[in-house]
């Protein structure tokens, strides 16, 4: 039974990796990516409502006088 020779093993998948990653770059270089967005600092107005100066209490629905 011969002997498989596999000498010519590393020099095959090595080029062929290289070939890939080759291929690969030529392939994703095609495509246009845009540029990252530039960051707008936002800021939210502030809005002033009357509960947020004063105190107010919560009110359990089950606490309030029933409704007749």
């Amino acid at each position: 039974m011969p002997q498989l020779d596999t000498s010519t093993w590393f020099i095959t998948i090595l080029s062929m990796i290289i070939t890939l990653f080759f291929m690969f770059q030529l392939k994703v270089s095609k495509y246009y990516f845009p540029e990252n967005p530039k960051q707008e600092l936002t800021t939210m107005p502030k809005t002033t409502t009357p509960w947020e100066e004063k105190w107010t209490k919560i009110y359990f629905p089950l606490s309030l006088p029933q409704q007749l």
